[in-house]
């Protein structure tokens, strides 16, 4: 899930590096955040956010990268 914050692109680079040395073909979903009662001072994932790591996932390797609840994405930052 990209939560705002706390979960950045570097991350996801690095995780999609792991599972690419394991198999590039595993299929990766990243999760559009939107925030609930319990974390109202955080926004919700920005498509910038969500495409950059959909981009930094498939240059670390791995060939089926996905942004799901695109829904949620916004334009906030």
């Amino acid at each position: 899930m990209l939560v705002p914050g706390y979960v950045d692109v570097e991350e996801v680079g690095r995780i999609a590096r792991f599972i690419a040395d394991l198999n590039p073909n595993v299929p990766y979903a990243l999760l559009g955040f939107a925030p609930h009662f319990m974390f109202p001072d955080l926004p919700c994932t920005s498509v910038r956010h969500a495409e950059e790591a959909q981009a930094a996932a498939r240059a670390a390797g791995l060939h089926t990268v996905r942004v799901g609840n695109r829904h949620l994405l916004s334009h906030a930052y």
